[in-house]
């Protein structure tokens, strides 16, 4: 097939292409560097010239916590602008397949846990991402829309959180797990006594190598055809607190862990119902602990990147 990634240089972008590439696919995709896509017109005029099969949109406007809290207008217009470029993109030329790539934090703040599908607006979105997570209800609904009023066999896949190598390890911007291995990288280096952490450390989260995230979208390609979001999740769960355990460990950082702003706690669990994509025969294959040590192996060989 001819597969086509909008975003190819970020977290889930890369892992992608990877495995398309393993499938002896050919890949198309360009970087936010190489391609606007906030221009709807160079989007157009990139499908136009290409014989795409399926097209995985990977690009967005991603931050972590503290960023989506502070630049919600960024988050929610960028967003809406880049999904809705690229899927008018993929009908205008006839694309057959498109994967839309979602977030968990579409759900209700207090949904019911684990999560289902089902849970999608039935309540209030937590506040610290909310227009990150309205504008990921626009797209998947825009990808509904286009199902019931064309007939595309397009599909809306929910991530739980994501991790891997080429991950975005900005303290300021970062999600929560490579900026950890980032503050703790630099405070070993530093010989730190103390790293601060946000939050209390009891949020209790779910952590899913990129990897097998892109195994999962390419089962999803042969045997999921609904226009309901599914969910793509490890059905295991850690506190922050555990989770930066966890970290000191492989970084081989033993100082002290300061949890401090617990107003930016975000929801207190959260964990993803991902019964029907394991119905259908996908199982994740990599544990946390390894895939945060082959994370800071790339971190580490890629510091420069990474920064």
């Amino acid at each position: 097939m001819h597969i086509y990634v909008a975003g190819i240089g970020g977290l889930v972008g890369s892992a992608l292409a990877r495995e398309a590439r393993y499938r002896d696919n050919r890949v198309y995709g360009k970087r936010a560097s190489e391609l606007d896509f906030l221009n709807r017109e160079e989007v157009m005029t990139e499908f136009g010239r290409i014989d795409i099969d399926v097209l995985f949109i990977a690009a967005a406007k991603v931050g972590g916590i503290g960023a989506n809290n502070s630049f919600p207008v960024d988050f929610l217009s960028t967003n809406l602008q880049i999904q809705n470029n690229l899927l008018d993109a993929a009908h205008l030329h006839k694309i057959s397949k498109v994967v839309f790539l979602g977030s968990s934090c579409i759900y209700p703040k207090h949904a019911k846990q684990p999560i289902m599908e089902s849970a999608l607006l039935t309540g209030p979105l937590e506040p610290t991402n909310e227009a990150y997570a309205i504008a990921k209800i626009a797209g998947l609904k825009l990808v509904e829309s286009y199902r019931r009023q064309y007939g595309h066999h397009w599909i809306s896949v929910m991530p739980t959180n994501m991790y891997g190598p080429f991950d975005n390890f900005d303290i300021q911007s970062a999600h929560v797990l490579p900026a950890i291995i980032k503050k703790m990288h630099d405070a070993k280096i530093r010989n730190a006594d103390s790293v601060e952490i946000w939050g209390d450390g009891t949020p209790l989260r779910e952590f899913m190598h990129v990897d097998d995230f892109a195994r999962a979208c390419f089962a999803l390609i042969d045997v999921y055809d609904e226009s309901t979001p599914i969910n793509v999740g490890t059905g295991e769960e850690v506190t922050i607190k555990e989770l930066c355990q966890i970290i000191a460990g492989v970084v081989g950082y033993d100082g002290e862990l300061k949890f401090t702003h617990s107003e930016l706690n975000g929801v207190p669990r959260k964990i993803l119902n991902s019964e029907q994509i394991r119905g259908l025969g996908w199982r994740p294959e990599i544990k946390l602990n390894n895939g945060i040590r082959s994370t800071y192996e790339w971190f580490k060989a890629n510091e420069m990147r990474g920064e």
